[in-house]
């Protein structure tokens, strides 16, 4: 067998759209976990406080909610899993990742049939998708209309959409499924622990995927089953990969609690993420008035850099560049990422640049980033002021504070 030198991952400054840096605190918790089965008598009482605690993530009272393990995607297979062949669906997509959502969707209401006209790209009639121009929320009139005119059984819908960049609205989602008798699914992948919502607040929405690479940076991992019946289903992360799930049914009869592995203890005390844990308890309220305050400040920053900010989410900002740049969006991109600069491009038409400041909360972390883009921007052939950007930003923060 080859023998590989050992990999040296340098320190990245994680600026897009997820994942984002773990806080250090929850890499030394990683470090200092022990090793026990799931019967041990800590690790049961980790089990019971990880899932009270993501109740009061998530704003819910529902008790099954409770950790699986995955991929980033396995939530969302989780929720997309309740959907079966012949099943009629509408899906609304308006960027790269409800598109990705629609193309699972169309595989799990295809019959044998549909698979086997297409099976990397089934065409089922029974699946019918709503697109919204790139840039712009699908509304809720728009899916009251498609309800009902289809008259599904489900309707799914991407809360923050960071392909790009766009808030999606959930409460028109959910009050036009309860009006027409559709069953909502949510991929709420971008907006848990960045935008403060309890899922209790839209009863039209019966199933929920998330994943914390995005807004909460590292959560527990365990096992759960899938439920064909109504259900709310939470995706967080496994450590590994920051991919992963957590779940809570309802309405469901006979099922299993499948434990949270000992990393469930990062939700609990100084091992919580940064994002979270520096405001009182675990909702996000706070958190995201830092982040608004800093997209404020960032923004009027990328206008002053010459380029045109498109997105209206708060932890992600989604720009055109100069017009002499057009074009170079990778370039710059892949410049960026080189130099330990992790920005991310639009993966989808028309490309666009995609700045995420996730749990980087503080003035002097924004400071970086913008400075780091500036220097980005100069290096490809923009020509600006980088002094009076920085100095409008940090006037900014005086005020501010």
């Amino acid at each position: 067998m080859t023998t590989y030198p050992p990999l040296q991952i340098p320190e990245t400054l994680a600026a897009g759209p997820g994942p984002g840096n773990t806080d250090p605190r929850v890499l030394e918790r990683f470090a200092k976990t022990g090793l026990a089965d799931h019967m041990q008598k800590d690790v049961l009482r980790g089990m019971i406080e990880a899932k009270e605690m993501l109740r009061e993530l998530w704003g819910t009272k529902n008790v099954y909610t409770y950790g699986v393990g995955g991929t980033g995607f396995s939530g969302l297979d989780c929720v997309l899993s309740m959907i079966l062949p012949g099943d009629k669906v509408v899906v609304f997509t308006n960027g790269t990742f409800s598109a990705i959502d629609g193309l699972t969707i169309r595989m799990k209401a295809s019959t044998n049939e549909d698979l086997a006209a297409d099976s990397f790209d089934p065409k089922p009639k029974n699946v019918i998708t709503i697109g919204t121009p790139h840039g712009k929320s699908v509304t809720g009139d728009v899916v009251d209309k498609a309800l009902a005119e289809h008259k599904p059984m489900w309707a799914c819908m991407a809360h923050w959409e960071t392909g790009s960049g766009r808030i999606n609205d959930l409460k028109g989602f959910s009050d036009a499924g309860l009006k027409h008798g559709v069953m909502g699914l949510v991929d709420a992948a971008s907006s848990l622990g960045v935008a403060d919502f309890s899922i209790d607040d839209y009863p039209g929405v019966v199933a929920w995927g998330s994943c914390p690479q995005k807004g909460v940076l590292s959560l527990p991992l365990g096992k759960g089953d899938r439920s064909r019946e109504e259900a709310r289903l939470l995706h967080l992360c496994a450590p590994s990969d920051l991919g992963g799930a957590a779940l809570g049914h309802h309405r469901r009869q006979g099922h299993s609690h499948p434990g949270l592995s000992p990393h469930a203890f990062l939700l609990r005390g100084g091992g919580v993420p940064r994002g979270v844990a520096h405001y009182p308890g675990l909702r996000a309220a706070p958190q995201s008035l830092g982040l608004r305050l800093s997209r404020e400040s960032v923004a009027p920053g990328c206008g002053a850099l010459g380029c045109d900010v498109t997105s209206n989410t708060t932890s992600l900002i989604v720009l055109n560049l100069p017009g002499k740049l057009a074009g170079k969006e990778k370039e710059l991109v892949a410049g960026c990422r080189a130099r330990g600069f992790g920005i991310w491009p639009t993966l989808s038409e028309p490309i666009q640049v995609r700045i995420g400041i996730l749990n980087q909360l503080t003035p002097e972390a924004i400071m970086e980033i913008a400075g780091r883009f500036a220097d980005a921007l100069l290096a490809t052939g923009s020509e600006f002021d980088k002094q009076q950007v920085m100095n409008g930003l940090k006037s900014y923060y005086a005020k501010a504070a």
